[in-house]
C-alpha cells in the first residue's frame, strides 16, 4: 500500500522561506514523477513543481525562480520556497505518479503574512 507523507508547512512573513518534505513508500520501483500541488480556498488544485526520476523539472510560472524542487533516491521529494508571497498561501500536497495513478499526501498548510 502506497503511503505519502508531507511535513514542513507553517506561518512565515512575506519574503521568508520554508522547506517542504515528502516521502512516498510502498512500491518496489521508484515513482517516475513526484511533485507538489497547492490549493487555496475557492480555487482548483494547481501544479507547483514536479520532477522526473531522470531529473527533469517543471514549474508553475508563478513560482519560477523562487521555488526549487529536488528528489532523493529513496523517493523523497522536497520543495525549497524562497521569497514567499501572500499569494503562495495554500495547502500544499505532495504527489507521486505511477502508471497513471496519482497518490496524494494529506496536505500541509503554508501561510504567508504580508
Amino acid at each position: 500500500q502506497v503511503r505519502v507523507v508531507e511535513s514542513g508547512g507553517g506561518l512565515v512573513q512575506a519574503g521568508g522561506s520554508l522547506r517542504l518534505s515528502c516521502t512516498a513508500s510502498g512500491r518496489v520501483n521508484s515513482f517516475p514523477v513526484m511533485g507538489w500541488y497547492r490549493q487555496s480556498p475557492g480555487k482548483e488544485r494547481e501544479l507547483v513543481a514536479q520532477m522526473t526520476r531522470a531529473g527533469h523539472t517543471n514549474y508553475a510560472e508563478s513560482v519560477e525562480g523562487r521555488f526549487t524542487i529536488s528528489r532523493d533516491v529513496r523517493d523523497g521529494v522536497y520543495l525549497q520556497m524562497n521569497n514567499l508571497k501572500p499569494d503562495d498561501t495554500a495547502v500544499y500536497y505532495c504527489n507521486a505518479k505511477y502508471a497513471s495513478v496519482n497518490y496524494w499526501g494529506q496536505g500541509t498548510q503554508v501561510t504567508v503574512s504580508s
